[in-house]
C-alpha cells in the first residue's frame, strides 16, 4: 500500500439522516423474503473516498485515479477497522470488536460510532421511498459497464436519489455489516449495489452478493452508517 499525504479536513464524512421505516428484502437464490423494521439512522452521502480513507488510516490501497474516487481494494475487515478509526477521530466509541482469527468482528453494544450499514439500511436508503429496481434511469444515476470507461469515477457526479444519496448503484459495490448466510457460507459478508464493471442487470437495489471478509477487489468499497436512536449493537 502506498501512503497518501492529505490535509486533515479530508476526514470529514458527510451523512444523511434517514427516517424510520420498514423494508422488505428478498434473496432469489433461496427463494426467501423477509421484512425489517428500521429506526432512523445516518448513512454516508457518498462511498468513502480515497482521500478520506488515506486521511484516517494513512494508507491508500486503491489504484490512484483521483482522491475523490471511492476507495477500493478494501476488505470487509479493512472497512470495519476504518469505521473504528473514524469513530476515534470523532470522539465516539468503537462499534466493532475484532475476533482473534482476523476474519470477523462483532458489534459492540455500547458503541455509538461509525459502522457499516446493515443491508436493510442500505437498500432502504438506496430506494429512498421508491419501489422499483432503481430510483431512476441507470445512465443518469450510476457508473456501470456501458459508461464507466473501465474505472471508478469521482463520487457525486451522477444524480442523487430523493434522500440525497449518490452512487448507491454503480461505481463500486459496497460492503454491509451483515453475514450473508452463516449456515452455508460461514463468515461471508454481504455487499450491495453494483459497480463500474457490471452490466445493467448487476446494478439493482435488490442484488445481494457475498464474499469472505478478507476479500478485496477493484470494484468494491463501502460507505459508513451510524445509529441515531440507540447504540451499534
Amino acid at each position: 500500500m502506498k501512503k497518501m499525504e492529505l490535509p486533515s479536513e479530508t476526514i470529514d464524512v458527510q451523512t444523511v439522516h434517514v427516517p424510520a421505516g420498514t423494508i422488505a428484502l428478498r434473496d432469489d437464490r433461496i427463494g426467501r423474503t423477509w421484512s425489517v423494521k428500521l429506526p432512523r439512522f445516518a448513512i454516508g452521502r457518498y462511498p468513502v473516498t480515497q482521500a478520506q480513507y488515506a486521511a484516517v488510516t494513512g494508507q491508500s490501497p486503491s489504484s490512484y485515479v483521483t482522491a475523490q474516487c471511492p476507495v477500493v481494494n478494501v476488505s470487509w475487515i479493512d472497512a470495519a477497522r476504518f469505521c473504528n478509526m473514524l469513530s476515534k477521530a470523532a470522539g465516539l466509541l468503537d462499534c466493532y470488536e475484532f475476533h482473534g482469527d482476523e476474519t470477523g468482528a462483532s458489534l459492540v453494544p455500547e458503541g455509538n460510532g461509525y459502522r457499516l450499514p446493515t443491508e436493510a439500511e442500505w437498500e432502504y436508503a438506496c430506494r429512498a421511498g421508491t419501489d422499483g429496481p432503481r430510483y431512476g434511469e441507470l445512465g443518469d444515476i450510476a457508473w456501470y459497464r456501458e459508461n464507466s470507461g473501465g474505472r471508478t469515477h469521482e463520487v457525486g457526479q451522477k444524480r442523487a436519489n430523493d434522500w440525497g444519496l449518490s452512487d448507491t448503484l454503480g461505481n463500486v459495490w459496497e460492503w454491509c455489516t451483515d453475514l450473508y448466510d452463516p449456515d452455508v457460507y460461514g463468515s461471508y459478508r454481504v455487499f450491495r449495489g453494483g459497480g463500474w464493471a457490471d452490466a445493467e442487470r448487476g446494478c439493482l437495489a435488490t442484488n445481494r452478493r457475498r464474499s469472505h471478509p478478507t476479500f478485496a477487489i477493484d470494484d468494491l468499497g463501502f460507505r459508513v452508517a451510524r445509529s441515531l436512536d440507540s447504540s451499534c449493537g
